[in-house]
């Protein structure tokens, strides 16, 4: 709402300060407005490409985990740390930050779709076609607004800064129902491709509209529709898993078999420096956002059992030999390593004091014990410069909710079982048995948990455990006391001697909404705030 009013305010000052003796309605000489942009054959697909970018940045995607129970961030300002630790209030810069950008996205896509039969020469497949990339980037933007804030303002054209300062908040169930008829509409009509050429590449496809319907009927725990859209991808989307789950994640493999959505960066043009702050000193980071115990702890055996299971074969003085190989692709601890450029291996030493790398040694090593692997780009440009894609919805995603959806309903069985977690797991690199069959004689309880940990460990720090753990209602369970880094101290020590990072509170009648920002709602008197703040 502010970034609409900040626009529109922008706009209006432009218009009065060249105002004179000439009509109001004479184009400048010396730039592009309004007034003639749209004439322009290519002012439909240049305002198009506004829109993407504001789907979630690699800042977003990464910092995102650092609210929940995966990782930790040391820097409070700008960033998740406080949402971590519920310290936050209605005037945390970073909830403004998410507020702000995805209605600076709908307003973008509101433009664009307002005066889209002005462009001329447009063909009728093309202006449907842009017209369903406008609608569906809106919805996955209201999406990402309704999961964090509850009942948000639904705007569907281009407002007036009097309308903007007036307007209530839509019920979630009212916005949830527009945008999945928007999908609809989208989807029926045909108006995107099933894929684009290479000069099209990043843009949202049938399928990753098909994909945002999935997210949208999962976060409401509509589970006959999560199966029944998640089956027809599965059925005709013509996706598979990639070959490497660690090389999912390397620049060389952007946009291969299993990306459904993915936000588009390229090097030297539009890059991102994430990087720099988890990778360790000596690669040149420093490390401001790490993985947490409670995340690697979550990695199974690599024969299918919990390291807290009767019979495991977890050895807590070898914490991390015989386990699931997605542990090594994605945190790095004592004796990991990063592949550079050159093919050879950095070894990283995270002990206590160890020279560069080694907790404690300097304000710039790891607070948790452990650094970020996954998403390091060897090919990296100056000063951690990377061109390298989040991705934001991947083909194992759509296998998970799948297998969730039969889970929550109780018809996961072993035809189900063998359509989507044995081939996660054998992709990841599990062999044995135990690991890939049917976990016969499970409750439906033990299955729920089972697809839920999968879930963690296959798509852990890309962004999705903070709507897992909201959806699933276990924010209170899992955001409560100590989080915790790697073993430190001797075994008498408090807490099985981790590292005892920060103390966490989570209040199930406030924080599984996040507060209307005060900003907006000192510009618009009719937003209510949720609950308890």
């Amino acid at each position: 709402m502010k970034a609409i009013l900040k626009s529109l305010i922008l706009s209006a000052t432009l218009a009065v300060g060249t105002a004179s003796c000439i009509g109001l309605d004479t184009t400048p000489y010396d730039r592009e407005v309004d007034l003639d942009f749209w004439n322009d054959p290519d002012a439909a697909l240049e305002a198009l490409n506004t829109c993407y970018t504001y789907l979630p940045s690699m800042e977003e995607v990464m910092y995102s985990d650092a609210a929940t129970d995966n990782a930790y961030t040391k820097a409070p300002n700008d960033y998740t740390e406080s949402i971590g630790n519920s310290s936050y209030s209605t005037a945390n810069s970073y909830v403004l930050k998410i507020w702000n950008n995805y209605y600076a996205g709908i307003r973008a896509c509101n433009e664009m779709l307002d005066n889209i039969d002005k462009v001329p020469s447009l063909t009728t497949d093309l202006k449907n076609r842009y017209t369903g990339e406008a609608k569906v980037l809106r919805a996955y933007f209201y999406y990402q607004l309704y999961s964090r804030f509850g009942d948000v303002p639904y705007i569907d054209h281009v407002i007036s800064i009097a309308e903007s300062q007036s307007i209530a908040r839509t019920p979630k169930a009212t916005v949830e129902q527009n945008i999945l008829a928007d999908l609809d509409e989208v989807l029926t009509g045909n108006y995107l491709p099933a894929s684009y050429g290479a000069d099209d590449k990043g843009r949202v496809t049938r399928w990753a509209a098909q994909a945002i319907k999935a997210k949208i009927y999962l976060f409401d725990g509509n589970w006959p529709q999560v199966e029944s859209v998640t089956k027809t991808l599965m059925n005709e989307g013509g996706f598979a898993l990639f070959p490497s789950y660690s090389g999912l994640f390397e620049i060389a493999n952007e946009g291969n078999s299993e990306v459904i959505l993915d936000t588009q960066y390229r090097p030297v043009s539009r890059e991102q420096n994430l990087m720099y702050a988890f990778v360790p000193p000596s690669l040149g980071g420093y490390s401001q956002l790490s993985p947490l115990q409670e995340l690697v702890d979550s990695y199974l055996m690599i024969d299918g059992t919990t390291i807290t299971q009767s019979g495991t074969s977890y050895d807590k003085n070898h914490p991390y030999d015989n386990r699931d190989p997605r542990l090594k692709a994605t945190v790095i601890y004592t004796g990991n390593s990063y592949t550079l450029a050159d093919g050879t291996e950095a070894v990283i030493d995270c002990t206590p004091g160890a020279e560069k790398d080694g907790y404690g040694y300097s304000s710039d090593c790891t607070a948790t014990g452990y650094y970020i692997k996954k998403y390091w780009d060897n090919t990296y440009r100056l000063t951690l410069q990377s061109g390298l894609n989040p991705i934001l919805i991947r083909y194992a995603d759509i296998l998970l909710m799948n297998a969730e959806a039969h889970a929550e309903q109780g018809t996961l069985d072993a035809t189900v079982w063998d359509a989507t977690i044995r081939p996660i797991r054998q992709r990841a690199g599990f062999t044995a048995a135990s690991a890939l069959d049917f976990p016969t004689g499970a409750s439906q309880e033990q299955l729920i948990q089972t697809v839920r940990n999968e879930r963690r460990s296959e798509l852990a720090l890309e962004g999705g455990r903070r709507e897992d753990i909201i959806r699933w209602r276990t924010a209170e369970q899992v955001l409560k006391g100590w989080c915790h880094g790697f073993k430190i101290y001797g075994d008498t020590d408090p807490d099985g001697s981790y590292l005892q990072i920060e103390e966490r509170k989570f209040d199930p009648a406030k924080h599984y909404l996040w507060p209307i920002p005060q900003t907006e709602r000192d510009l618009n008197h009719n937003l209510t705030q949720n609950p308890n703040w």
